[in-house]
């Protein structure tokens, strides 16, 4: 686990992720550079390897997409993300996505 990978913002979770697009599988790899290093097999083309990552998110966190948001780093491969709880204001929800998404850096 990393320290400060995970930061609580508006009444959801932030964390950065490195997205490497054409890869073999869908899989997050651990850390590189203190962000979540996810591969997936989309293109980096009119917003694939986006949407891929979103539903692979969601998919991994138990979460529906509308859940998820990218805040920054649309155009690169570096980028923050935004999940928000099911319910709003969960704390609990909130620790069990924190747990999780701290769980992928190890």
């Amino acid at each position: 686990m990393m320290p400060g990978l995970v930061a609580e913002k508006d009444g959801g979770l932030v964390f950065p992720i490195k997205v490497l697009p054409r890869s073999s599988v869908n899989a997050v790899v651990g850390l590189q550079d203190g962000a979540l290093k996810i591969k997936l097999k989309a293109p980096p083309v009119g917003g694939a390897a986006n949407k891929m990552c979103i539903q692979f998110l969601a998919k991994t966190l138990k979460l529906p997409k509308s859940s998820i948001k990218i805040l920054s780093g649309e155009t690169g491969r570096s980028k923050q993300i935004m999940v928000r709880p099911r319910e709003e204001g969960s704390k609990k929800e909130l620790a069990r996505l924190r747990k999780i998404i701290e769980e992928l850096a190890v």
